[in-house]
């Protein structure tokens, strides 16, 4: 949908910008970060400014480039950090400045999301935008919940419908007595007016008896559903503390929860699980955990980033047909390492000569994914261990490479290098500490807002520790540590901390299916 004004490009579609920007309208989905459209995260890797509300996951804005403008709205029922009016302003005045703006919606703009103003002012002001809708929570909550907005055996229609309007109002726009005969109904924002809506049902010529369903945060892991009637709704979500966010449902369709109930079902369900790797790095193991039903909280430790000289990584790089070993212990060291290849024009087959160790399963598939061959991975990845199988497959005197991080023990270079080995141990990377978010992380370990703490490397240990003081160990005693191997148990308990979970297999699935088997006391 374009709004008007002097067409302007839409990034993802490699087209160049011209002075007068553009707004695209993004509905974010209901909290599931899964749940946004592929259009919808187009825009935000290709906007300059992205605007958001208080009600979008915050993992979204990891598609949003390093660089972009984020700025939060910061829209609730009870306040509004930004008033409409300004935030319309704002939207026209990026727009006007040339910038591409993203402004990132919870659930859908055009649903009860205030899109068709902010659209009207983009229209008034003769800037061009576009809408992307959004998954509403009208239809997902209830589908997380088990309970189908329509069904053969039920009924065929639904109605959404605004739960902020004060239903005593003389003037309403709801028509409460054709409501009864809509089918489904949906309420969303709707818990302020809950007591009045059960009682303007009923009015109307709804049965008392009537199911009722009211979900909080619905999608997430965060999820909370109570089930009742018209009658005793409001005494039931009293009771349990439920508030808003949420969606509330009235209809027969609400009894079909009991079988369809499946998202709450998830072993992680309502687990939320802190991960520690490089932000960029980040999603693989939070997708994971979510799939799961747990809530990943994403609080890197550690930025990757090139070593501050390329001195050592570009001097091997030309001397590449001298080596008989290349070691990768990491995927980073992989990832830098071609990338610093392609940089300088090289081609991964001057290498042909050298045969290639991996440490972890992990570096191994990445490598293969690359179509080399792993004539070596050690089934323990300790430096000892690591050291002694390398030892056997080495012919006397062999050239080794070993790109890795340059902070990385020197342990495996030396115990090579001590058994007549050549070893060029190059800083292909760097990790550098991260400490933004460190306060809230104190305050949620300290209320036992957090259920486990996720560790892939030492480096990660070291800096989650270094970020959050050294009274770690004291606020970790009640959350679950978890290692994703010997090594990173062994800089952990180093720290003082104590290891509860270590994968069995040294990878992020086996992290992962660790994890489970120690909140449900079972395998999986």
């Amino acid at each position: 949908m374009d709004g008007g004004g002097r067409d302007t490009p839409f990034h993802p579609r490699g087209e160049v910008a011209t002075v007068k920007g553009k707004v695209y309208l993004v509905g974010a989905g209901p909290g599931d970060p899964g749940l946004i459209t592929l259009k919808g995260v187009k825009c935000l890797a290709s906007a300059d400014v992205v605007v958001y509300d208080r009600l979008v996951n915050p993992r979204l804005l990891g598609h949003a480039r390093a660089e972009a403008e984020v700025i939060y709205a910061g829209k609730s029922p009870e306040r509004h950090a930004l008033k409409q009016n300004e935030i319309n302003r704002l939207l026209v005045a990026k727009a006007l400045e040339g910038k591409v703006v993203a402004r990132l919606k919870g659930g859908d703009p055009f649903v009860f999301g205030r899109g068709g103003e902010e659209a009207e002012a983009l229209r008034e002001a003769g800037i061009s935008f576009e809408v992307v809708p959004g998954v509403t929570a009208a239809v997902a909550a209830p589908a997380y919940a088990g309970i189908p907005v329509t069904h053969r055996n039920f009924t065929s229609s639904f109605a959404v419908i605004t739960g902020n309007e004060d239903p005593n109002k003389p003037d309403s726009a709801i028509d409460w007595e054709k409501l009864t005969g809509s089918g489904t109904l949906v309420f969303l924002m709707g818990m302020a007016h809950l007591p009045e809506i059960a009682i303007r049902l009923k009015t109307a010529g709804l049965p008392g008896g009537t199911p009722v369903a009211v979900i909080q945060w619905g999608t997430t892991a965060k999820q909370r559903t109570v089930t009742g009637t018209l009658d005793d709704i409001n005494e039931l979500v009293s009771a349990t503390g439920l508030t808003n966010p949420a969606v509330v449902v009235v209809g027969n369709v609400v009894a079909l929860r009991e079988e369809l109930a499946w998202f709450e079902q998830g072993p992680l369900f309502g687990r939320r699980i802190v991960v520690t790797r490089a932000r960029e790095q980040a999603s693989v193991l939070s997708e994971a955990i979510e799939a799961l039903g747990g809530e990943a909280y994403e609080f890197p430790t550690i930025r990757v980033e090139p070593p501050a000289d390329w001195k050592g990584l570009d001097r091997a790089l030309g001397e590449a047909g001298a080596y008989d070993w290349v070691v990768f212990t990491s995927v980073n060291g992989v990832k830098m390492f071609f990338s610093r290849l392609n940089d300088l024009g090289q081609d991964i087959r001057t290498f042909s000569k050298a045969k290639v160790a991996a440490i972890g399963p992990g570096t191994r598939a990445y490598l293969q994914e690359r179509g080399l061959a792993v004539v070596y991975m050690p089934e323990e990845f300790r430096a000892d261990a690591v050291a002694a199988g390398l030892k056997e497959r080495m012919d006397a005197g062999a050239r080794v490479l070993m790109p890795r991080a340059d902070i990385a023990p020197d342990s495996l270079p030396r115990s090579l290098a001590e058994a007549g080995f050549l070893v060029d141990n190059v800083a292909a990377y760097r990790t550098v500490p991260e400490r933004r978010g460190a306060a809230l992380m104190r305050e949620m370990l300290a209320g036992c807002m957090i259920d486990a703490v996720t560790f892939t490397s030492s480096s990660t240990v070291k800096n989650f520790v270094a970020a959050v003081g050294p009274d770690t160990p004291a606020l970790l005693s009640n959350a679950a540590v978890a290692s994703i191997g010997p090594v990173t148990s062994d800089t952990a308990r180093e720290a003082g901390l104590r290891v509860d979970v270590q994968a069995r297999q040294y990878t992020i699935p086996g992290l992962v299916e660790s994890l489970v088997e120690y909140f449900t006391g079972a395998a999986t």
